[in-house]
């Protein structure tokens, strides 16, 4: 499928860099409104295919998909742009910055058949598609409760502004600190959870701002939650607690308590991450956790070529070629829009919990998804 690429930021060079193990994906078209910024992503890339203006990409029969990778902000103004003109989407995470410009979104593509989908889609990924095996087959029995730590360390005492891409482009931190760690950083495992366990029906949760001031060179428009905790209901009974910082020190740990032990994984952003299995036992009246894990072996995902050395191990584009491949193949996607769509609100309901500590009954559900075929 014929591809492009809005929005040539920090993020898009993460996509640049696994775009070789997909060649389902034909780059066409790159495009940003920053010019310099684009010409610069393109020449890096080594790319023949900048076009000026968004227009000369909804207006090119030839592109089936839009990767938009614009800010946070831009997310429901391009991604509605693009549907309007009959291209499919993938949109970075969020996939839009309030719940009805994201149920907009979904209306949208469902009337004309498109597909509308979001990152993050590290659900497709070794390590999530052997846990969720693993839970499967019960190997640590029935789960009732999950913890998820997404935590980051202090980042704005870190040298963000030193942080660039591969093409050179700084780390966005205005857009990073405005939007907050809960709608950049809670989809990590939320997608894991709904994907595991299906739809949730509550969420209990309380967001703040603990540090207003992130050390930035320009005064920022909004604050965001720098901190958050929620407890995620399913509908199958499961309870989730989930934190998520970029205060308390990085700690990415998911474990799954089950009747007879204990599934954990390290960290979600690693697509080849272990994953881990400590069994309970009982002594006397106690019951204690052994203190040695045994490593599940991942199943094995099909690729063109090995990564690049160094590069981010999340694949980015693991999720536009599992939407391409959906389309190509009249199927529903491993990513569906509904899906994508009660993950937003999930994420939305903790996001706008900021200094307010409420429950929130989700009203949005999705048809069950499939653990991927390589996977089963």
């Amino acid at each position: 499928m014929k591809i492009a690429i809005v929005g040539c930021g920090f993020v898009a060079d993460f996509y640049m860099q696994s775009l070789p193990l997909y060649p389902r994906l034909e780059l066409v078209a790159v495009m940003d409104r920053d010019k310099k910024r684009a010409a610069e992503f393109a020449a890096f890339h080594g790319l023949n295919c900048l076009r000026p203006a968004l227009d000369d990409i909804l207006g090119d029969p030839d592109i089936g998909m839009v990767l938009n990778l614009t800010n946070p902000d831009s997310h429901y103004e391009v991604s509605k742009a693009c549907l309007a003109a009959g291209k499919n989407v993938y949109s970075e995470k969020p996939l839009a910055m309030r719940l009805d410009h994201a149920k907009d979104l979904y209306e949208l593509a469902q009337s004309r058949g498109l597909a509308i989908t979001s990152a993050p889609c590290n659900v497709l990924s070794e390590t999530a598609q052997t846990l969720w095996k693993a839970l499967r087959e019960e190997r640590a029995g029935p789960v009732k409760l999950v913890y998820a730590e997404m935590d980051d360390g202090m980042v704005h005492r870190m040298p963000y502004r030193k942080w660039l891409s591969d093409s050179g482009r700084p780390w966005p931190w205005k857009d990073e600190f405005e939007v907050g760690c809960t709608l950049e950083h809670a989809g990590y495992y939320v997608t894991w959870l709904t994907a595991f366990f299906g739809p949730a029906v509550s969420v209990t949760a309380f967001s703040s701002c603990l540090y207003p001031d992130k050390r930035t060179d320009a005064p920022l428009d909004r604050e965001a939650p720098d901190f958050s905790v929620a407890c995620i209901r399913f509908a199958n009974g499961v309870v989730a607690r989930l934190t998520c910082s970029i205060v308390a020190k990085r700690d990415q740990r998911l474990q799954f308590f089950g009747d007879h032990g204990v599934l954990s994984v390290d960290d979600s952003w690693n697509y080849r991450e272990k994953v881990h299995l400590r069994r309970f036992i009982d002594i006397r009246r106690r019951t204690i956790l052994l203190p040695w894990a045994r490593t599940i072996p991942l199943a094995n995902a099909p690729r063109a070529a090995k990564p690049r050395r160094n590069a981010n191990p999340m694949e980015f584009c693991r999720g536009p070629d599992e939407v391409a491949a959906a389309v190509e193949q009249g199927r529903r996607s491993y990513l569906p829009a509904d899906w994508c769509l009660h993950n937003n609100e999930v994420v939305l309901a903790i996001h706008n919990a900021l200094e307010n500590s409420s429950t929130y009954a989700i009203t949005t559900t999705f048809a069950p998804i499939e653990p991927v075929p390589w996977a089963i």
